[in-house]
Formats: structure tokens, C-alpha cells, sequence
């Protein structure tokens, strides 16, 4: 069985979910059969968003060296729990061995399995996210067209994601709800969930009922990966 380390502190509450999503969705009958997994909460990773929009510090060096730490800690697959930093992965990638799973190719393989007839596909996601593109190139080379949030909606969505990561429980989820239909308006057929806290917020306010959850992606490729079988008890809720 092949072991699973994830590149953390992006932010650590999404990173403890990606993992707990591993170990639901694994089908085990005790714990020696679960998968064995490494985080590396780096918190001293730079804002992904302000690097990419503001020219703020770059996270690269130490996004690096979570990967270098988890290969020699032994993993033999890296993940990352943030979808911005995926704007990074062809250059992280080139100082580790071991192979690292896209979460935004993943995303859009389980989009074109799960939904073919889908071509215009609405992304929930940091500024940085949106604005990078990398949403956008992944799925155009699948035949599908990204659709993203006006400015004034994005600002929406920017504040319910730093509020997550704030720990905030006062949450109003109007606007956001608004967003998702906006978005439904302007012909998306398919809701994805493209920031690793969002996936929280959905959980506990109930801002759309109808998703593609990318960390849940993530987390059953990985699962695949290690050589495990999916177990998806979930599935009917939020993967649609």
C-alpha cells in the first residue's frame, strides 16, 4: 500500500478534512487496512491569492519543501489541500521524485465521467484561483468552458472563504446562495466547489445543495492511487 502525504497548512482546517475524507472514503475493515498518510501543516506558506494578484511573497520555496520533507519522510505521493496552489505545481514538481496528483485535472476527468453532456461548468473559488486561469486551461482541453463569478460576486465569495479560515460561525450565506444561482443563470450546468474551504461552508450553511466537491475528488483519486478501493457511502449528497 502506497503511502499518501499531503502538503498542508493551506489552510490546516481544509488539509484535516482532506485527510478525514481519505479515511471515510476508504473501504477498510479495521485500522490496518486504512492508508498510511503524512501532513506537513505549513503554516509558513505565503497567501497563495496575494502572491498570484498582488505580487505578495512567493510560496514556492516553501511549498518545495513540504514536498522534499514528505518524500523523505517516505510518502510516495503528494497531494495539496488548496486549489491555489496548484498554480505552482509544474514548478513543484520539478525538484520531487515522486508523483503529485492534480486536484484541477482530477476535477475535470470526474466531471467528464460523471457528467458528459456538461459543457458549461461554474467554479466557486478564490480570487487568485479564478483570475490564474488554471481552472480554465484544464477544462477547456476536455471541451468545457469554466464560468466564474462577476467581480462584485467574487467579493462574496473572497469573504465567506476567509471567514472559514478565520473560524467565523456568524456566517450569513445569502449572498453566496445568490452567487450560485447568478451563476445557474448564466448556464452552468455544473457547480464545483474549487477551494478547499468551501466544502466547510456548504456543510454547515447549506449554499448549494447540487456540487462538485474538487478536494472529494482529490481524495478518492488518492485513495485509488495508494492501491485502496472507494467506498462511496457520500456519493447521493455531494458529489452531484
Amino acid at each position: 500500500m502506497r503511502t499518501i502525504g499531503i502538503v498542508g497548512g493551506m489552510g490546516p482546517l481544509a488539509a484535516a478534512r482532506l485527510f478525514e475524507r481519505i479515511v471515510v472514503l476508504t473501504k477498510a475493515n479495521s485500522d490496518n487496512e486504512h492508508i498510511p498518510m503524512i501532513i506537513d501543516n505549513n503554516t509558513n506558506i505565503p497567501d497563495r491569492t496575494e502572491s498570484i494578484l498582488n505580487n505578495g511573497a512567493n510560496p514556492i520555496f516553501e511549498l518545495v519543501r513540504s514536498a522534499l520533507k514528505l518524500e523523505m519522510m517516505g510518502a510516495d505521493v503528494l497531494i495539496m489541500a488548496c486549489n491555489t496552489a496548484h498554480y505552482y505545481y509544474d514548478e513543484i514538481i520539478k525538484f520531487v521524485r515522486i508523483p503529485m496528483i492534480n486536484m484541477v485535472e482530477e476535477t475535470a476527468k470526474y466531471i467528464k465521467s460523471s457528467c458528459p453532456s456538461a459543457r458549461r461548468i461554474g467554479l466557486l473559488a478564490t480570487e487568485g484561483t479564478c483570475k490564474s486561469g488554471i481552472y480554465t486551461k484544464v477544462f477547456e482541453k476536455s471541451g468545457m468552458e469554466i464560468v466564474i463569478p462577476e467581480r462584485s460576486e467574487q467579493e462574496h465569495i473572497t469573504a465567506l472563504i476567509y471567514d472559514i479560515k478565520k473560524g467565523r460561525g456568524d456566517i450569513d450565506p445569502a449572498n453566496v446562495i445568490d452567487v450560485v444561482s447568478a451563476l445557474k443563470h448564466r448556464g452552468a450546468e455544473v457547480i464545483v466547489l474549487g477551494c478547499t474551504e468551501l466544502p466547510l461552508a456548504v456543510s454547515r450553511f447549506g449554499i448549494c445543495s447540487s456540487y462538485v466537491d474538487s478536494s472529494e475528488v482529490l481524495a478518492m483519486s488518492a485513495i485509488a492511487y495508494a492501491g485502496k478501493d472507494i467506498l462511496y457511502e457520500k456519493k447521493d449528497s455531494s458529489m452531484q
